[in-house]
């Protein structure tokens, strides 16, 4: 095993882990504000119950391989529930509305802090594996 491949293995198994852990903890802090949501609005609590598998299929994924299509949801996951806090702050959903301006809820600010961390995370290896993907194709083409 060459130093860059080590170097390359080392860096992947981190970016995972971190992942994995992001993940965990999309789920954790939908799970903490679930059981409210089912009196509130069903379907919000329904879509939680998604986001929820949704991430612990993906960390799952993610432990066995860094495969891009577990880093696309590992970014969309969290992107959609990024989107859904945004949307309930400002102008509201239907059946929905009591949130609107309430910026400072401290579950809600971990969840952007957590889901804003993972975002960034897989965007960056995807952008990272993409790039060596062009690579190893140059060399292939040029060899």
């Amino acid at each position: 095993m060459t130093p860059e491949t080590l170097a390359h293995a080392v860096r992947d198994g981190i970016a995972r882990t971190i992942a994995v852990i992001g993940l965990a903890g999309v789920a954790l802090i939908h799970l903490l504000d679930l059981p409210g949501k089912f009196d509130e609005t069903p379907y919000l609590a329904w879509m939680y119950v998604g986001l929820i598998v949704g991430c612990v299929a993906t960390a799952v994924a993610l432990v066995r391989s860094g495969d891009p299509r577990a880093w696309t949801a590992a970014s969309l996951l969290p992107l959609g529930a990024l989107v859904g806090y945004t949307l309930t702050r400002t102008i509201g959903l239907p059946q929905a509305m009591g949130d609107i301006g309430n910026w400072a809820e401290p579950l809600g600010l971990a969840s952007l802090f957590v889901e804003g961390s993972l975002v960034t995370l897989a965007c960056a290896t995807l952008t990272s594996l993409a790039g060596s993907r062009r690579f190893a194709l140059v060399e292939a083409v040029q060899a």
